[in-house]
């Protein structure tokens, strides 16, 4: 007789900053230290439960980006899936933690891997953690290049005439 499927959804929570630092909190019930992650609710949507979970066990409000892949193992005998999202934090945090959780860490990628207790989240963060920094990287480039076009871009004025578009100021 097979089991029952256990479906669990939580993100790779980054906080931006000078180095992008991601969220792995220490559960109380063994002390693990793991991705924000919890078993849906019945009914409840994926990315829903997963914005849930990461609220719940970081704190911090978070925007919930794209779909980063899945994780299958054992618990107590019956298979899991786990689906991890990309999201963003607040930067303050809006709450208090659950009780289930006793610390939260921020760390840069490589830390985050090393503090992970479970060989399987460490693969799957070190994995999808180069991508998302990859693409952090380059979106920053792509603002940096569109700013620095932006100031030096041509805009006709009434009556036909060119000149340079100035910077707005910053208040």
């Amino acid at each position: 007789m097979a089991r029952e499927t256990i479906h669990a959804a939580g993100g790779i929570v980054v906080r931006s900053g000078e180095q992008p630092r991601i969220a792995v909190v220490q559960r109380s019930k063994d002390d693990a230290w793991v991705l924000p992650r919890g078993k849906l609710e019945r009914d409840e949507n994926p990315a829903a439960g997963a914005r849930r979970e990461a609220v719940e066990e970081t704190g911090h409000r978070v925007k919930v980006y794209e779909f980063l892949g899945a994780i299958t193992y054992r618990a107590r005998g019956r298979p899991k899936v786990v689906q991890f999202w990309r999201m963003k934090a607040a930067a303050r945090p809006s709450r208090d933690v659950m009780k289930d959780i006793v610390a939260v860490e921020w760390l840069p990628l490589a830390a985050a891997v090393r503090r992970l207790s479970y060989p399987l989240e460490k693969l799957f963060l070190r994995h999808v953690g180069r991508r998302i920094l990859k693409r952090r990287r380059k979106h920053a480039q792509r603002k940096s290049t569109r700013r620095s076009a932006k100031r030096h871009s041509v805009k006709r004025r009434k009556g036909g005439r060119r000149g340079v578009r100035r910077p707005r100021r910053k208040s």
